[in-house]
């Protein structure tokens, strides 16, 4: 009898999740969202910061964060004006990052700037007047009707943000191009206090950024590379969540990130929330009906571990967010990634750093300079944020892509041999108690409880 309850459940499942997936794809045919092209940045050789040179403005690297020793800085940093920089210095840092990959993106692309429509930009920490936004029409002399759209104060998840705000804009305008460019600005938020819970942004964050093309026009569907299958917000609300990472003065008037103990729960409780919205969207109903099902006899039983959900029944590639070694542990462990799953997102963050918002383009473009992404794959991007925030999307993979983009001048010496630095015995402090605030495996009874 038991049996024949649990067959008719699955059944029952399985029906709905259909008729709701079936539902979900006839609302997307009438707002379609493809990728054109994406472009990210590459600092010149002048500006690269390796763990050396940042020892000597300030002892205060983390060698064991997994950054490498070719990332990029602001210019002001390495001049020795980090405790004075000017609005032109915060408008040049922004500047050679957003005008260097549309200039590139425009050329390539083949698309003019006067027949962009929608143009967003995120910028979290620098919002001058007149707008980015309104920087890059004016370089551009884009078209009096571009609807433009400023983002600030959203952090490292903020370029999702930007792209599911187009493809919402996408269903009231069609045969329409948008831009979206992701940066951030580093120069003029160098912590210069001796906290050294509040050093965590001078060792991972590194200048980089972002510009990415798209339309819902069909008739450029031969031309596109990727098509948004859905996406997803969550953005947490409570006192712990909104606290987790904050920015703050020290003691002693320095201003930094505070990332508190609560940061680990809201990371978690932002992913779980965000997938059941997620999941269903993406993976076979086989699968959601499997897991409910799991999940069910499991808290009958009650057991302690929560069966992990499949991500492979339904997508092959997983671009995690670079914000940190512990962030990408942390992520793979709980959706049960391998290594090799992992490699994008680890190898991003050790030649490119943590460039915010504009890193998971840079982890899409290591899997398209390695020719991993064949026609019809899916890809997973995920990203986490200040709010506190989880934001995800799904891509279709339309054609097999292969272009090394920014990667060309490295990508035949990744994945290297060794990630260690040397520099690891002289900053060996990072593995003191204090700076374990984002080990998601302490965690692990709240995964994915659908």
């Amino acid at each position: 009898m038991e049996t024949i309850f649990v067959a008719a459940l699955v059944s029952l499942l399985y029906a709905i999740l259909n008729i709701c997936r079936y539902l979900h794809r006839k609302s997307h045919q009438r707002s379609c969202c493809y990728m054109l092209a994406y472009q990210c940045h590459v600092a010149p050789d002048d500006l690269k910061l390796s763990t050396g040179t940042c020892s000597k403005i300030v002892l205060r690297t983390i060698i064991s964060s997994g950054v490498g020793e070719e990332t990029y800085c602001p210019a002001n940093i390495l001049q020795g004006r980090e405790t004075s920089p000017s609005l032109h210095d915060s408008l040049q840092e922004t500047d050679d990052v957003v005008f260097s990959t549309l200039d590139t993106l425009f050329a390539t692309s083949g698309i003019s700037p006067s027949q962009i429509d929608i143009l967003v930009t995120t910028v979290s920490l620098f919002a001058p007047s007149p707008s980015i936004s309104s920087r890059i029409a004016n370089r551009y002399r884009m078209k009096e009707g571009v609807k433009s759209f400023s983002l600030a104060g959203m952090g490292c998840s903020a370029s999702l943000v930007g792209i599911d705000l187009v493809r919402r804009l996408f269903t009231v305008r069609p045969n329409a191009f948008a831009l979206v460019v992701s940066t951030e600005n580093i120069g003029a938020h160098w912590y210069q206090g001796k906290d050294r819970s509040f050093m965590l942004s001078n060792v991972l964050f590194r200048t980089g950024g972002a510009s990415i093309l798209l339309t819902n026009d069909p008739s450029w569907k031969g031309r596109a590379i990727l098509n948004l299958v859905a996406s997803a917000r969550t953005h947490l609300s409570s006192d712990e969540a909104y606290g987790a990472a904050l920015q703050v003065e020290d003691d002693q008037g320095y201003r930094g990130f505070r990332l508190s103990k609560h940061l680990p729960q809201a990371a978690v409780e932002a992913l779980v929330h965000n997938f059941r919205v997620l999941l269903p969207k993406v993976l076979p109903a086989w699968e959601i009906a499997r897991y409910v099902v799991v999940y069910s006899y499991t808290f009958c039983k009650r057991r302690r571990r929560t069966p992990l959900i499949n991500m492979k029944s339904g997508i092959q590639h997983f671009c995690v967010h670079p914000g940190g070694r512990a962030v990408i542990d942390g992520v793979g462990r709980s959706l049960g990634l391998g290594e090799e799953d992992l490699e994008p997102s680890r190898m991003t963050l050790h030649r490119f750093g943590n460039t915010s918002s504009g890193g998971l383009w840079y982890v899409l473009g290591y899997m398209e300079a390695k020719k991993r992404l064949r026609g019809g794959e899916k890809v997973l991007m995920i990203s986490l944020g200040a709010g506190f925030m989880c934001n995800s999307c799904v891509w279709e993979v339309l054609r097999d892509v292969g272009d090394v983009n920014v990667w060309g001048d490295c990508i035949q010496r990744y994945p290297p041999l060794t990630l260690v630095n040397p520099f690891a015995d002289k900053f060996d402090w990072i593995h003191q108690d204090y700076m374990n605030f984002i080990r998601l495996e302490d965690y692990d009874r709240a995964q994915f409880d659908m």
